[in-house]
């Protein structure tokens, strides 16, 4: 199933990122919890994590691009059917 990344809110003034670097490249193996990528926000650089086990799809957002909070950044497929 093909699940999305979303660039997430992670403080309360928080509207857009930009990223930094991808960790992964598209077609990598990737479990729960394992750094994609860096973001950075209001000058502070955090590790965007997967939020499932999967192989890194489509990236859809390329290092040095800044966009809102809510957009999709990448898709993992997993192996979930439902």
């Amino acid at each position: 199933m093909r699940r999305e990344i979303r660039l997430p809110q992670w403080g309360m003034g928080m509207t857009e990122g930009t990223i930094v670097e991808w960790l992964k490249a598209e077609g990598a193996r990737v479990a729960e919890d394992d750094p994609l990528a860096l973001v950075e926000s209001a000058k502070v650089e955090t590790e965007l994590e997967a939020p499932f086990t999967g192989v890194l799809g489509e990236i859809v957002v390329p290092a040095g691009e800044t966009v809102d909070v809510g957009t999709v950044l990448a898709f993992i497929e997993t192996d979930d059917t439902t």
